[in-house]
């Protein structure tokens, strides 16, 4: 004799097939025989949030510049590239210094962009 007629059996509910009583799925036939116990998770949150708001001046971006300056000095300095001193990128500005406004097509550009950017923007 196998050791499995020690074991406490249950017949299955759809096919009537004998089954261990811990069994919770049919080996026959499939079908689920009793409730499936479900552990619920030790879940532990830990939510040790610290951001602060470090904005002290009001704005968003930085310094407000007025558009239609930058647009005036692009238009007219593009090439030597004033709109970019005066937002406070000296660094592009002494390229487009150098470079004639990026041949002329960064200072095309440049017043497009202006013309759709709000009034005062932010650098």
């Amino acid at each position: 004799m196998d050791g499995t007629m020690n074991q406490a059996t249950k017949f299955c509910q759809s096919c009537g097939a004998q089954i261990p009583a811990a069994a919770v799925i049919c080996t026959s036939c499939g079908c689920q025989t009793g409730q499936m116990k479900a552990e619920s998770p030790n879940i532990v949150i830990q939510n040790t949030n610290v951001n602060s708001n470090t904005n002290v001046n009001g704005f968003a971006g930085g310094k407000p510049k007025n558009k239609w300056v930058a647009f005036c000095l692009c238009l007219f300095l593009g090439f030597a590239g004033a709109h970019k001193f005066y937002e406070g990128k000296i660094g592009t500005g002494i390229l487009y210094l150098f470079t004639g406004g990026l041949l002329c097509i960064g200072w095309l550009i440049d017043c497009i962009i202006l013309l759709f950017k709000p009034n005062p923007y932010y650098v």
